[in-house]
């Protein structure tokens, strides 16, 4: 591009020679117009709001770059001391796999969002590392934060911990209190450390909800139901107002089988009689009565713990075992995360892998996070084990208690397809692995689960909510014409016609028909013998190796080490396949490894935290919350109501 600039003239000088009079008078340049107030002020404005954007942008720069270089640094494994006590505090639930969390949210968030989440393979890991560490002298397990995640996750870890003792090293679980699943856990310790003032407190499982019939009936709701299982109860809170004689059945089955595995597992660790945890339970008036309510003096009385302590005490008995801590007056202790940091920077080399896919949560359709089983997102992870050709076997992690009908079979198939690869196909049942979750597993060469194992609920159910009653009481109706009768009968202001709904429950009984086949042909069965266990009906692990819908029992570890063998790994690596994380979730997430969230002001953060009040409506939008995930094509499910770790 080319600019013209305009020079004016030089001035005409006539005295010079050779100089002619000029034709016409050279022009005129107009006098600069002064500038007003108002042309100053804006200026002066435009230029104050370009400079404070620019330093604005400055400033954030260097803060982000000062975050990261923080990060990166605080990142960085620290030594390790020669000799020390592996601390194992796990927080919040125990899962197979993390919720997704947005990293520009871990950026800005005070406190860990991942501290509500541990993953059981990582403990599982660093258990079994130092057990054969010999920096690693005792074990203190320390459960006062865990919320909870079902037994078959604690069996899990406690396979682990067994293994840990079985190497001649200690455990020792301290806690000022411990919950019911706490307690479980701690039982694996060799001592338990219970504060003086602390509290066992162990109630049993129970399995209560809400039902909604009448609060719908009062808003106007019409739930269409539709259903092939006589177990299955899915939609029965949106029906009834209280637990159907089918749904009480096999939830009393189940329920009184996680139970008995409980209290025979802590009878069986602890070394007490048996029933002495339904003694505890059933007459703690009583024995609380003789120890004028001292719980942590019942406690000791009755074996739970070995030690009732103060704090003080507490701490001055882990020094003397473990040797004390740099860094103040505390044990020498190292967490998970710290341990797993170090012996993690140097992988093993092995070209064979036995992947593991975890499928956790919800099945639903399409992309989905971590957290949730998305049909297209489980494809994509399905495909990279069958690109990759180091991958000698693969395990399938379910936890699930199922979703979408079509999703499951999209994924199902996937599975089926990957056979094509000529390696074996595991499936490993975590805590649930029912309805879609049992869907998804048939397509394994081998189904393992866990003896507590929540599994079955072969069922099927449709639903369709229609608001023409709600419409009515303020005075709304609906009216028109259509070209047929199935026209308009899928509106939410339409009560469904008999037409309709016959043909939502074909569709119900057919997808209920392909289920059972299907579940027939995996396992070698007549479909018949199928259908009298299928029905929706909900078993244990244990139970179901019974009926034939498992084929063993036994932990992820158990399974991993099985498949190794059936492909004939004499040295593998395990590798859980994640979906890859794209450039900008790396590097937020890169940020969010360090202490970045300290730079976010507390006031600002306390606001947003206010906004907590809105989890006060939790239980009142729940029906609604429920239904609006459901993302079905045909609006069919294999989802299981009951399948919920107690």
């Amino acid at each position: 591009m080319s600019v013209n600039y305009y020079e004016p003239p030089a001035p005409h000088n006539p005295t010079q020679p050779g100089a002619s009079k000029p034709n016409r008078a050279a022009p005129q340049l107009p006098p600069p117009k002064k500038r007003g107030a108002w042309s100053i002020f804006f200026n002066g404005m435009g230029a104050g709001i370009t400079w404070f954007r620019n330093a604005l942008m400055n400033t954030l720069f260097i803060v982000v770059l000062i975050i990261f270089i923080i990060a990166v640094s605080s990142s960085a494994p620290q030594p390790l001391p020669e000799t020390f006590a592996l601390r194992l505090a796990p927080t919040g639930l125990l899962v197979d796999q993390r919720s997704y969390i947005d990293p520009a949210s871990l950026l800005l968030s005070e406190d860990d969002p991942e501290e509500n989440e541990t993953v059981v393979s990582d403990v599982v890991e660093a258990i079994n590392k130092a057990a054969k560490d010999k920096r690693v002298t005792m074990l203190v397990l320390e459960p006062g934060r865990m919320l909870g995640g079902g037994v078959s996750k604690m069996n899990d870890i406690g396979q682990a911990l067994e293994n840990f003792k079985s190497a001649g090293k200690k455990i020792i679980a301290v806690s000022d209190n411990y919950s019911q699943d706490q307690y479980y856990l701690a039982s694996y310790a060799d001592e338990i450390y219970l504060h003086d003032m602390g509290l066992i407190e162990i109630t049993g499982y129970g399995r209560y909800m809400n039902y909604y019939k009448t609060a719908l009936d009062k808003l106007g709701v019409t739930i269409h139901a539709f259903r092939s299982g006589k177990y299955k109860d899915y939609l029965e809170p949106y029906l009834r107002d209280d637990m159907s004689e089918e749904s009480r059945e096999h939830n009393a089955q189940w329920i009184n089988e996680l139970w008995a595995s409980y209290t025979g597992k802590i009878e069986s660790l602890r070394k007490l009689p048996p029933g002495s945890i339904n003694d505890y339970v059933n007459n703690i008036d009583a024995h609380m009565a003789l120890t004028t309510g001292d719980s942590a003096k019942l406690a000791l009385e009755k074996a739970l713990v070995d030690k009732v302590v103060s704090r003080q005490d507490m701490e001055k008995m882990l020094i003397e075992q473990a040797g004390k801590s740099e860094e103040g007056n505390w044990y020498n202790g190292v967490g998970i995360k710290s341990y797993l940091a170090d012996i993690r920077k140097h992988p093993k080399l092995e070209k064979n892998k036995v992947a593991v896919i975890v499928a956790s949560g919800s099945i639903v359709d399409g992309h989905q996070p971590d957290g949730s089983i998305g049909s297209e997102s489980m494809l994509e992870l399905l495909r990279q084990v069958k690109d990759d050709e180091q991958v000698k076997a693969l395990v399938i992690r379910i936890d699930s208690g199922g979703g979408s009908a079509f999703a499951s079979e999209i994924i199902r198939s996937e599975v089926i397809a990957l056979r094509e690869k000529k390696i074996p196909i595991y499936i490993s049942m975590g805590t649930v692995a029912a309805s879609g979750g049992y869907w998804i597993a048939t397509a394994g060469d081998k189904i393992w689960a866990q003896p507590t194992t929540i599994t079955g609920s072969i069922g099927v159910f449709g639903a369709f909510p229609t608001l023409e009653k709600s419409l009515q009481k303020i005075g709304i109706n609906t009216d028109g014409v259509g070209t047929t009768e199935l026209a308009g009968t899928m509106r939410l202001d339409r009560p469904l016609s008999e037409k309709a709904s016959k043909v939502v429950q074909m569709g119900v009984d057919n997808i209920y028909q392909r289920f059972i086949t299907l579940v027939a042909d995996a396992r070698q069965q007549e479909v018949k013998a199928i259908d009298e266990i299928a029905q929706g009906h909900v078993w244990t692990g244990n139970k179901a190796k019974e009926i034939g819908l498992v084929d063993e029992l036994g932990t992820l570890n158990d399974v991993i080490t099985a498949i190794a063998q059936e492909a004939k790994l004499s040295s593998y690596k395990v590798e859980f396949v994640q979906r890859p994380l794209s450039p900008k979730e790396e590097f937020l997430r890169s940020l969010t490894q360090g202490h970045a969230g300290t730079f976010v002001p507390k006031s600002l953060l306390e606001n947003f935290a206010s906004l907590n009040v809105l989890n006060n409506l939790a239980p009142a939008l729940k029906p609604l919350s429920d239904l609006q995930r459901m993302n079905d094509p045909q609006g069919i499910y294999v989802q299981c109501l009951d399948c919920v770790a107690p």
